[in-house]
């Protein structure tokens, strides 16, 4: 701050993770955009929540405190599905584990009002208090914004937003809802004031008549916090509505605002999500002074882990229309897939290219050598999102920047308007191996393969270049089960088969690599006690892997996390697509018996 002249920031970002300055990281992406917008952000990284100092390093923020868990929920950081203590955490430095709290947003927040009391709680005062908001968002956060099951206490809590006591909520990505409210706070307004921004949520006290009037006149309601608590078989399926009617109000484009009741007056209100970024605006974003590095403070401490991963690779794409019930993003991304354009691509690869001897840390001089990640050598890791082959929209709607809230893309089966199209892809991935300095360009986020099946026109070309080019002699894929009941419950399309395509899939990849004369493997990721799955459907898998000779080096008991269908059936015992029963693996020695199957040849 004195090197560049700054007598306060205007945010303050307090974030869970190690300081890493790229693109996947969000504390670097989100104040990179505040950045280029012409604000003062600051990073306090995994501060100790113990000391109030650790919250008063960069003083007080002019417009607000920015609060993210991290890139992975707190809990889901520290424990294992077993509910053990992880060994390391890849988002710390040296991947240390215990370098954030559980439940960190809660905490973090409570050592932001510890250290400046006037900090918090101020969207209950008069709209004239001009003290710093405090903003939480994030994955944490996001997936947490309402009333929801919490595997680790095996209860319902109630919104993040309430217990934190913060004044505003964030949810899904969050660079468009920051902006807004940074501008609005910037020309005057208070964060009392700012309710109605596209992306967040925001706590209301009154009566129902009072709250819902022009504001808000077109609300949906939630079931309430006191209904979906409780275990009885009508909150259960209170609970299970509660989740669809979140799904359905999904789309940008025609979702109407929820609001759940807690505890009398108090009121938690979703406004419609922000929309997605175009093509132009992930450009220019992805195109930030990004360093790709960690900060030099963990120079001494071997870096962070998880920047090894992604340090050469490149951003292609964000959301994901896979719409698997196990998943968040449609809660957190979205559904609606926007891609970079080959251009932006192009260009950050040519500067990957040209940081080979490069060692500044950042613009401004602070100069230190490139320890922990290394040196770019002319591999690109990979070139992906969420799931690498979903480059562009799946269909005409969401190109505009929506999707259908009445069905899925792929489920169950594929939409007629599906456009599966590996094209554009296939020529950015061309023109990426082109450029001089480049020796490969790996693909190594999830492909799809079901849809690879279900490109007429140029799915048998993708298959064969990504074998001939782009995969580092294993290649991720994700058929999670082959039984048809456990794919039905995970959202997946089993087709006549009943598994899901991947079977066929497995018989190509293996003929291609043959006549290419290359020794490739697929890389099976199972997922065993998911709900549906009972001993009979994991002894199905366990015959169907030994006959094909595979021993799966990825085998995940499923994990209920916030934010997802799978972990409502789990909670409920319902299917709340049609209501009806499922069943569920809850014992732990079933748990181990299922997972025991599936690893063991």
């Amino acid at each position: 701050m004195d090197e560049r002249g700054w007598e306060e920031c205007d945010f303050i970002f307090i974030s869970g993770d190690a300081y890493v300055d790229h693109s996947s990281f969000a504390a670097a992406l989100i104040c990179r955009v505040l950045e280029d917008n012409g604000y003062r952000a600051g990073i306090i990284p995994q501060p100790d929540w113990k000391k109030t100092s650790s919250f008063t390093v960069l003083g007080r923020p002019r417009l607000g405190f920015l609060v993210g868990a991290g890139n992975m929920d707190s809990m889901v950081a520290h424990y294992t599905a077993a509910k053990r203590i992880r060994s390391d955490d890849a988002y710390s430095p040296e991947g240390k584990n215990g370098m954030r709290p559980d439940r960190a947003t809660l905490v973090y927040v409570e050592g932001i009002r510890r250290a400046f009391k006037d900090a918090a709680f101020h969207s209950m005062k008069p709209f004239t208090q001009k003290e710093p908001a405090v903003i939480i968002g994030g994955i944490e956060a996001s997936l947490r914004r309402f009333a929801h099951y919490d595997y680790w206490s095996d209860t319902v809590r109630r919104s993040i937003l309430l217990d934190s006591k913060a004044d505003i909520l964030v949810y899904g990505m969050g660079e468009k809802p920051i902006l807004e409210i940074a501008r609005r706070l910037a020309s005057g307004e208070t964060i009392g004031s700012i309710r109605d921004a596209r992306g967040t949520c925001v706590r209301v006290h009154g009566k129902a008549e009072d709250v819902f009037g022009d504001e808000w006149k077109d609300a949906v309601f939630l079931p309430n916090y006191k209904t979906v608590k409780e275990k009885d078989d009508a909150s259960l399926r209170a609970y299970a509505e509660h989740f669809m009617i979140q799904k359905q109000n999904a789309d940008p484009l025609s979702a109407k605002p929820l609001a759940e009741e807690n505890d009398g007056d108090r009121w938690v209100i979703q406004n419609p999500p922000a929309l997605p970024l175009s093509t132009e605006e992930m450009d220019r974003i992805y195109e930030l002074p990004f360093t790709r590095r960690a900060h030099p403070m963990y120079e001494a401490q071997g870096g962070v882990p998880a920047l090894k991963e992604v340090s050469f690779s490149l951003v292609s794409g964000r959301g994901c229309f896979g719409g698997c019930s196990f998943c968040a993003l449609n809660f957190h991304q979205g559904r609606a897939v926007t891609g970079r354009s080959k251009e932006s691509l192009l260009r950050e690869a040519r500067k990957m290219t040209a940081q080979i001897k490069r060692e500044e840390f950042c613009r401004e001089g602070i100069r230190r050598n490139a320890k922990g990640s290394g040196e770019f050598k002319g591999y690109i890791h990979d070139v992906g999102g969420p799931t690498a082959n979903f480059f562009r929209p799946a269909c005409e709607k969401q190109k505009r920047g929506g999707f259908c809230a009445q069905r899925d893309c792929l489920y169950p089966s594929p939409c007629p308007k599906l456009k599966a199209d590996h094209g554009e892809y296939l020529k950015t991935l061309k023109a990426l191996r082109e450029i001089p300095g480049i020796k490969k360009v790996f693909i190594r986020s999830g492909i799809r393969f079901d849809y690879i099946q279900y490109d007429k026109k140029h799915g048998s070309e993708f298959l064969e270049t990504l074998c001939a080019h782009h995969v580092s002699g294993q290649l991720k894929t994700a058929p999670e089960h082959i039984s048809a009941n456990v794919l039905e419950a995970m959202g997946k399309y089993s087709g006549a088969s009943g598994r899901c395509g991947y079977e066929q899939f497995r018989k190509d990849f293996t003929a291609v690599n043959k006549r290419l004369g290359l020794k490739q493997y697929l890389l099976p990721y199972f997922i065993s006690a998911h709900p549906g799955a009972g001993m009979k459907e994991a002894q199905e898998l366990s015959r169907y892997l030994k006959k094909t000779g595979f021993t799966p080096e990825q085998t995940q008991d499923f994990y209920p996390t916030p934010g997802t269908m799978s972990t409502v059936m789990y909670y409920t015992g319902l299917d709340p697509r049609n209501m009806k029963p499922i069943y569920i693996a809850r014992g732990e020695k079933e748990r181990r018996m299922q997972r025991a199957l599936i690893s063991v040849r």
